[in-house]
């Protein structure tokens, strides 16, 4: 008999807690990210059976960049030191997502978007001076500053219940394309021998960045290099939410 009466004293907290975390909305913890040392959440809202929207934040220190291999092949300057370059980033996207059957939030999507990304950047430049009392000297700029871009694009994926109101994303494959610009500079007295060797290897630099334009000038302050051009990339992730 007392367990009965604490059953039933406890459905209207049952029915509280069913009602809390059972409804047109998810947290999500996009946790494929991890292995790029990104932090990646998603807020999403149910606004018809077929049809959400989301907003996400992602983050990652500055620290060593990811597959810096791939860039320096891309680039390909020995005047770059890829070994020591840092790169930061955060992002937010927007996102609509079209649920093509098996319930609100539930089954395969398509999901356009819009990304507002920021990579903080930390560029090493070498240069070797070659000329005046001090020829020969090898010598590196750390350049830093920010590179925005704003991307929209589209992903396919699929949303599905794991257990209870625990459930699963998994974003197949998405792409965006879009526009970025940059600014970076380097602080420094610099003599004329200096500069020359800096510009040199400024010069080597915007050469082998196509589609991308760069442009850079050193003096006797230091140097600023500018980045223009098209962005692009590709999404594939691996989410776990909670409804509620």
């Amino acid at each position: 008999m007392k367990k009965i009466i604490v059953v039933l004293l406890c459905l209207p907290m049952i029915a509280g807690a069913q009602s809390l975390i059972g409804g047109k909305n998810i947290f999500r913890w996009n946790i494929g990210s991890v292995a790029l040392k990104n932090y990646h959440f998603t807020y999403e809202r149910s606004l018809t059976k077929r049809l959400s929207a989301s907003v996400s934040y992602r983050t990652m220190a500055k620290g060593a960049m990811p597959l810096q291999d791939q860039l320096a092949k891309k680039i390909n300057s020995s005047s770059v030191d890829f070994n020591n370059f840092q790169m930061g980033n955060t992002a937010w996207t927007l996102e609509a997502r079209l649920y093509l059957g098996m319930g609100r939030m539930k089954g395969f999507y398509l999901a356009p978007y819009l990304r507002f990304a920021n990579f903080d950047l930390g560029a090493p430049v070498k240069y070797t001076v070659t000329t005046g009392p001090a020829a020969g000297a090898s010598k590196q700029a750390l350049f830093s500053g920010n590179v925005k871009s704003t991307s929209p694009g589209l992903l396919l994926g699929w949303q599905f219940t794991l257990v209870g109101k625990l459930v699963m994303d998994l974003q197949i494959i998405g792409g965006h394309y879009g526009h970025s610009t940059g600014d970076l500079s380097f602080a420094a007295a610099l003599n004329s021998d200096e500069v020359s060797a800096l510009q040199t290897s400024i010069n080597d630099i915007k050469n082998k960045t196509s589609p991308f334009t760069v442009t850079g000038t050193a003096s006797s302050t230091g140097a600023k290099i500018t980045t223009d051009g098209p962005w692009f990339g590709v999404r594939s992730n691996i989410g776990i939410g909670l409804r509620f």
